[in-house]
């Protein structure tokens, strides 16, 4: 007899006794961690004659003949049972020892301390409330291949608590980036997630048709365009936290839909959003270490700090030794270490692949990277002092880029032309070139504020808060090639 058959016939002895294998509802009335504070201070020799009604899955079982020890866990913690045939009687007994690891029960009774101190629940009544059909995978071994852990999360997170902690953690740190720009007079809003045309990005979108309106739209790749027209539309600070979605390729850092925090605020600019970016990094650290101390696996990250400022030129001066970034240098650069490239890319794109490969892994920071060529950047206002470049910078720590920022282009000529070679760009091959937008370039033409806007990747503030180096162990369900 399979496991799975075994089970049911469990099952079917609890119906066979009156119990649904499926309740509908419980009065839990604690969680488990609630119960242990309340009862810590009781002894062996002074149990609590209190009720205590709560509910748990099924995590471990011992018998001893008459007795049997149980432990149940819930998402606050764990709790042992104690059930004992004197007390709830022979044909009951016989039936709560049916019960099996990865049950769902609902119990109640009171309070006391085992001989070997430890504090116990000992039953009066036991609820079968949901009947698991499946094994949990073996306790002392746990579930510890990775690619069974992403495919079932849900058994990963009954298995093992400190894949739990991360996601509790992850909601904190969210949470905390909502409340930082509510007390910043930031106001949260819906921007759509379907679109006419993507754009804010360079990235290739995911395709889908509106069968009614027979239209082909696109999930967004980013959030920008839509909350500078709400800047247009007279509102000063917005920000949106929502899924973006990018049909690209996946690593440990890259999944094709993840989590992106926009902010824009009127009347700034790039320097503002430094600003704006280590206030509100270090504001999440506290939050969450108590310090401003990070150690995201071997690094000692310290945010007490201000953070580094680094041109993007001086950075390839400083870490790829190329003091005067010519084309035919940046070229000998990327063919010396076998980097792909044509040797027809425009100088600004040389430089971002030089820097892109070279540079920012080796940067732990935190360190902003400022001031890229305009090629790159085409959302950014020209730099005010070099027409070559834009005022644009990136925040790097730990090799991970984890924020983005400009001065916000707002002058819809410039825009348009700025359209334009995205669009010869993409008739050259270049996929993830920008499509113009020319509703965004009306709304430029009523006038937008100066501006500053920011991107921060919420999945990669995760990584590096909770100390997990793949972007898989802080999605609840990322991608997967299917099998």
């Amino acid at each position: 007899m399979s496991e799975y058959e075994n089970r049911q016939l469990k099952q079917r002895a609890w119906e066979a006794a009156g119990q649904s294998a499926f309740a509908h509802a419980f009065d839990k009335q604690q969680t488990l961690a609630s119960v242990v504070d309340q009862y810590a201070s009781v002894t062996s020799d002074m149990p609590s004659e209190a009720l205590v009604q709560t509910a748990g899955r099924v995590m471990s079982r011992r018998g001893h003949g008459k007795a049997m020890f149980v432990t149940i866990q819930d998402e606050s913690g764990e709790l042992q049972l104690y059930i004992n045939v004197d007390r709830v009687g022979g044909d009951t007994f016989a039936l709560y020892e049916s019960i099996d690891i990865g049950d769902i029960i609902g119990v109640s009774g009171t309070m006391f301390r085992t001989r070997r101190d430890a504090l116990t629940l000992n039953i009066d009544t036991l609820t079968l409330l949901t009947k698991s059909l499946a094994p949990l995978p073996e306790k002392f071994h746990g579930l510890q291949d990775k690619e069974t852990r992403y495919r079932q999360r849900y058994v990963d997170l009954i298995m093992n608590t400190d894949v739990r902690s991360v996601f509790s953690a992850r909601s904190s740190i969210v949470l905390a980036m909502r409340q930082y720009l509510n007390e910043h007079q930031f106001m949260e809003v819906e921007t759509p997630v379907l679109q006419h045309i993507y754009g804010g990005a360079s990235a290739e979108p995911f395709r889908t048709h509106h069968n009614h309106l027979n239209q082909d739209l696109y999930l967004r790749i980013a959030l920008e365009l839509h909350l500078k027209r709400l800047i247009v539309g007279g509102y000063e600070r917005v920000f949106e936290i929502g899924r973006v979605f990018r049909n690209e390729g996946v690593s440990y850092k890259h999944n094709p839909e993840y989590t992106l925090l926009e902010l824009y605020q009127a009347y700034a600019d790039y320097t503002d959003m430094m600003a704006l970016t280590e206030a509100l990094l270090k504001h999440l650290v506290v939050q969450h270490t108590g310090g401003t101390v990070l150690t995201y696996q071997d690094q000692t990250i310290d945010f007490s700090q201000s953070f580094q400022r680094l041109s993007m030129l001086d950075a390839l001066a400083q870490y790829a030794g190329i003091q005067n970034p010519t084309r035919d240098a940046l070229i000998a650069a990327l063919n010396q270490h076998n980097i792909p490239n044509t040797g027809q890319e425009a100088w600004g794109h040389l430089v971002g692949m030089v820097y892109d490969k070279l540079v920012e892994p080796q940067l732990v920071g935190p360190i902003f990277i400022t001031d890229y060529p305009w090629e790159l950047s085409p959302l950014a206002k020209r730099h005010r002092d070099n027409a070559d470049l834009v005022e644009r910078f990136e925040l790097i720590i730990a090799g991970m880029e984890i924020a983005n920022a400009f001065s916000e282009l707002n002058d819809p000529v410039e825009q348009a032309a700025r359209f334009e070679d995205q669009e010869r760009a993409r008739e050259a091959g270049d996929a993830e070139a920008h499509r113009t937008d020319d509703d965004y370039i009306q709304a430029l033409q009523y006038g937008m504020p100066p501006t500053g806007g920011l991107g921060i990747g919420v999945d990669r503030v995760v990584m590096l808060l909770t100390n997990q180096t793949s972007i898989r162990d802080v999605l609840f369900f990322p991608h997967l090639k299917q099998v």
